[in-house]
């Protein structure tokens, strides 16, 4: 017995921790470690998840807001078209007006003056005067050349030539067929226009001959 009364205890009875209670404890923190990398991964994804359904929500909002951007700006650009051609539909209206009543009129079965060339010149520089107008209000802007102008060639394309006997008329606009259109300066059709040429003299063996003829005579 020992000092104390109890039994002794002895060294080679082994008596100690049972390794069975030891390796359940241990499996139990490998398991609770476990479950703690599973709640953490589980609770990744679902954030992942979350996140991912954020930026798929912002991208159909932003596609919705740039289909409503170019819904409105083609909305818009079609007014602006509409408007832009108001002027050119206004001037068309008025043409269709002028040449109905005017071919009612010689049409007319009590018609008994022939038509007159003057009423009609008139009627013709009215319909090109509406059509210059409606241009105008697009930005296109009708130019004149005036016979005996310089030719320039930035602004005028010839279209026939013809002689002169004067040097200063060489190079210049002799007739105008159509006047030219231009926007901010720039040309969008040039004017067609004859230009004069000098007649180049003969030679001076066939001046002569023709003087001898025509002195002979």
């Amino acid at each position: 017995m020992s000092r104390d009364g109890e039994p002794p205890v002895s060294e080679a009875s082994g008596a100690g921790p049972e390794p069975g209670r030891a390796g359940d404890a241990g499996n139990a923190g490998a398991g609770d470690a476990g479950a703690v990398l599973h709640a953490e991964v589980r609770d990744a994804l679902a954030g992942l998840t979350a996140r991912l359904d954020r930026e798929r929500e912002r991208a159909e909002h932003r596609e919705a807001v740039i289909d409503r951007l170019h819904e409105e700006n083609q909305r818009l650009r079609r007014g602006e078209l509409q408007a832009m051609l108001e002027p050119a539909r206004t001037a068309l209206y008025r043409l269709h007006d002028q040449a109905r009543r005017e071919s009612d009129r010689l049409r007319a079965p009590d018609l008994t003056e022939a038509p007159d060339p003057r009423r009609t010149a008139v009627l013709l520089a009215a319909v090109a005067d509406d059509v210059a107008d409606a241009l105008a209000r697009l930005g296109v802007e009708r130019f004149t050349v005036e016979p005996g102008a310089p030719y320039d060639a930035s602004r005028h394309r010839p279209v026939a030539v013809t002689p002169v006997d004067d040097p200063v008329a060489d190079g210049t606009v002799t007739t105008v067929q159509s006047d030219g259109f231009e926007q901010s300066g720039k040309v969008l059709r040039k004017a067609a226009v004859s230009v004069g040429r000098l007649a180049e003299p003969a030679p001076a063996g066939e001046a002569a001959h023709n003087g001898q003829t025509t002195n002979s005579g």
